[in-house]
């Protein structure tokens, strides 16, 4: 399906800056989504720098492959940026990255294709894999689930206040008639989550939390976040921008805890030996009142920074 919106990469140029892109350096985008970030990395590389665009969707690979063609700077990888280790490993650039960026949650061309199940604004088939070829669809997995887990999901992933109501009604929607489609489960969300803020859809957490439920994104990207920092040089910059709380509160985390010794405390009256693997570079970046303007969907967005510390020999 064509894309009914431009792509417009968020936070382009404040990541950009973050990154310090040097004409000779090495860099991966582990989310290459449409190749906004990547695009605009590979215009400041010279001859002899590397571009490693990274992503699970094969549309996004697709896009990657037909616009890098011919360009020997460019290696283009279908995975996930969980496996962001193995990837740099087998093209031997692991300790050797100059920068790495994540942007990470559902991209605009995933949001606007109804066929790949992401939004309620259109109806389509109740699927949500970022991968459509592997896992669980949505669909199938509001078939199986129990209320329990469900409400749990909603919960912990939408931070929804309704959950157990949302999910009480799934479940009896279900018993009735298959749930298959965008717009069926939307409409058995509303009904059950009632009047929201006019700005806000009743189904928007609910579809939020089933989507990173479906795709484990928060554990994949504490695997992207550890592994990440083991493929940077010394310098290497880390930057990660986020859509939602979670996300960001894993970010913020983990880049603290390779940061800053762990807090004291009265079990430990002896501080445990810690050596920093990363700095923190500035503080939280979000969108400023033009992006948000040209770019709604820029709204939410917090970009994170760390620069890889070197590694200490006794």
């Amino acid at each position: 399906m064509a894309e009914r919106t431009r792509h417009v990469p968020v936070l382009l140029q404040p990541a950009l800056d973050a990154l310090e892109v040097r004409p000779d350096g090495i860099y991966v985008d582990g989310t290459y989504g449409r190749g906004g970030h990547s695009s605009a990395i590979l215009a400041r590389l010279g001859a002899n720098g590397r571009l490693v665009a990274i992503d699970r969707d094969p549309d996004a690979v697709a896009d990657a492959t037909r616009r890098f063609t011919g360009d020997d700077r460019v290696t283009v990888h279908r995975a996930s940026f969980a496996d962001i280790g193995r990837v740099a490993r087998d093209l031997d650039i692991h300790g050797r990255v100059s920068g790495l960026l994540l942007d990470v949650g559902v991209s605009s061309p995933q949001l606007d294709d109804a066929e790949r199940g992401f939004s309620f604004r259109e109806d389509g088939p109740l699927d949500m894999r970022m991968d459509p070829e592997s896992g669980e669809s949505a669909a199938a997995w509001l078939a199986r689930a129990a209320e329990d887990e469900i409400a749990r999901v909603i919960k912990e992933y939408g931070e929804e206040r309704f959950a157990r109501r949302i999910a009480r009604s799934i479940v009896m929607a279900r018993a009735e008639q298959s749930i298959e489609r965008t717009a069926e489960l939307a409409a058995i969300v509303a009904r059950a989550a009632g009047p929201t803020p006019a700005d806000r859809h009743p189904a928007t957490r609910t579809f939020q939390a089933i989507r990173i439920h479906i795709n484990g994104e928060l554990s994949q990207l504490e695997q992207a976040l550890e592994s990440g920092i083991d493929i940077l040089e010394p310098g290497g910059r880390f930057v990660v921008i986020s859509f939602h709380s979670l996300e960001d509160r894993l970010v913020k985390r983990a880049f603290r805890a390779a940061a800053r010794p762990p807090a004291a405390s009265r079990r430990a009256p002896v501080a445990p030996s810690f050596t920093p693997r990363l700095k923190l570079i500035g503080s939280l970046i979000r969108p400023d009142n033009d992006e948000e303007q040209t770019n709604p969907r820029a709204r939410s967005a917090r970009m994170r920074v760390a620069e890889r510390l070197p590694e200490v020999t006794s």
